[in-house]
Parts: structure tokens; sequence; C-alpha cells
């Protein structure tokens, strides 16, 4: 197939080409390296089937019409402002591009009838209240701008199934940590700790550190997100990704560092955007596509610990 991946060069974006060229697919990258970064394709330069790596934006029409002139037989969606403080200091930019720019790549996608998947985010759901975890029918709650516009962006998607039979899906992965995950700003709890422990300096928890996270390794987070854009089953849908067991940050940093003096905690930078207790519920993935998790977290933690200690100039 050909392929398009927007947002291709972030953390969980080149994950997913990486996945799509080993299943022998045609892919274009589109990405304005705001998130993304050129170094994380680095390993597929030169690669036959990687056919272009676009610096651009999603809210260039003009230039997606261009892109789209290829035939894209998919089109993978994560192109995105990401960060929740951003959001919270600047929702002007963070609507723009995850309600405006979605807008643009689906109409696109509708005149070329090109299948999308779309990324949203756990960050749009209330906490988990129930001991089997959020399901795709549990209340959204959007505590940031950021979740507003993902919101805003998966009904316009859904939108686009119902209004014009175009094959869309909304894909919400709980916390995604791995490999090539930033650590500055608002990166992944998970690199941050690591890099952190591994610099032999002091791992800060926001708040009390009892808030709990359900954290799924980006290589079945980029299996999932492949396989719902193959699949004519799930059009329509929403579909939850994680890996079904939640844990305290407190328990996630005794994990990573085992000396207790060198964990604090310090006050939360958007407490009023803090989600106590996520846990996910992904039998509807598993029941409909047939995905279930394949790294624990330990072994997940333990890889990424490696690959951060082998490359610390991309952490």
């Amino acid at each position: 197939m050909n392929i398009l991946v927007t947002g291709g060069a972030g953390f969980i974006g080149r994950w997913v080409v990486k996945k799509l060229l080993e299943e022998q697919h045609r892919v274009w990258v589109l990405d304005d390296f705001s998130n993304g970064r050129k170094e994380n394709l680095a390993e597929f330069q030169g690669h036959p089937l990687l056919m272009s790596v676009t610096e651009g934006d999603i809210k260039d029409r003009s230039l997606l019409e261009s892109l789209f002139e290829n035939s894209f037989h998919r089109c993978y969606h994560l192109g995105a402002s990401i960060n929740v403080q951003d959001s919270i200091d600047d929702p002007q930019t963070t609507f723009d591009n995850d309600v405006v720019g979605t807008f643009n790549v689906l109409e696109c996608c509708r005149k070329w009838k090109t299948p999308l998947v779309f990324m949203s985010t756990c960050m749009v759901y209330d906490q988990a209240s129930r001991p089997e975890g959020i399901s795709e029918t549990d209340p959204i709650k959007p505590v940031s701008p950021y979740a507003g516009s993902k919101i805003a962006g998966e009904n316009m998607v859904l939108s686009y199934w119902h209004a014009y039979g175009l094959p869309t899906v909304v894909v919400r992965p709980f916390n995604t940590y791995g490999p090539f995950q930033k650590t500055g700003g608002e990166g992944g709890v998970v690199a941050i700790f690591i890099k952190r422990h591994l610099a032999g300096e002091t791992l800060n928890i926001y708040g009390d550190g009892t808030q709990t996270r359900d954290l799924l390794f980006v290589e079945d987070c980029a299996d999932f997100v492949v396989n719902a854009g193959m699949s004519d089953q799930v059009h329509g849908e929403i579909l939850n990704a994680g890996l079904g067991r939640d844990i305290t940050i407190n328990d996630l940093a005794a994990m990573i560092e085992p000396q207790a003096d060198r964990i604090q905690h310090v006050p939360h930078i958007h407490p009023q955007s803090e989600i106590a207790k996520l846990l996910c519920n992904h039998e509807k993935a598993s029941r409909l596509l047939g995905w279930h998790p394949q790294v624990t977290l330990e072994e997940g933690i333990s890889r990424t610990r490696e690959w951060i200690r082998q490359n610390p100039s991309l952490v």
C-alpha cells in the first residue's frame, strides 16, 4: 500500500513507520519537527520503501493536496500538539494543530477516499472508577485544552464515517513509553525517571505520587495502531490500547530508583489537569483486532533503560 504518516518523525510515529516498512508498505512521512526529530528516522535513511520525508505543516492545505496526489491507501494521522501544559498556556496553537489540522487531513482523505486512523489519547477520559478499568463507553472529561482539542478531532473523524462513509477509526493509547521518547519538558515519565536515575540525579514526582498510569510499551502501541488501520471491523469505532495494569508514580519511581533518598515530591505544574487513576480496559481491541500487549512493564522498563544507556544523545 501507499501510506501517509503525519507526525511520522515523532516518538510513536517512528515506530509506526518502522512497522509499516517491515510489512512492505510504501511510506510517506509528513512532520513539522516541532515534536518529532529527524534523528528518529535516521535508521530508515535510504530504505527503498520510505518514499519521502516532508518537513511541513498539516495546516498547509496546498501541501497536503500535493502529497495526496500519491494516491494513499491509508493515512495514519499522528501529527498533533501533545503537551498538556503548552495547551493550557497557549490553547490557540493546540486547537489550530489538533482540530483545524485534523480537518484539513480529513478533507484530503474524503477527496481521495483514503481511510484514516486518528491518534487520540487516554487523556480524554475521566478517571477509572471500576476495577476492570476504563472502556471506550466510559465518561470523557476534557480537563485541558489538549484533551478538548483531541475530543473535537475525534468527533470530526467519526462524523466523516457517518456522513460520508469514509473509513475512519479513533485510537486511544494509554501512556506510551519506550526507546526514542523525549526526556525534556513533558517527556514521558518512564524515560525521564530512567535518564535521571542513570545520571545519579533526583527523581521528581508531581504531587503525592498516588496517581496511577497504565504504561504501554511503544512497540505494542505501534502494532495496535497499524492493525487498527488494516481492519475493516473497526470503521467508525473508538479503540483503547493499554497494558491493563496500572501503577502509582511512587511505585514506578521505586522500580527505577532503588535509593529512596533520590526520590522527592514537588508541586504539580498543572494539578487541575491531573487524572488520578488511569487503567485501560482493552477488551474491545482484543475482540475486534486480536490485539494483546506483548511486553510486560518490567521488560519494557529494562529495554528502555538499556536503549537510553546506549543512546544518551537521543533523549
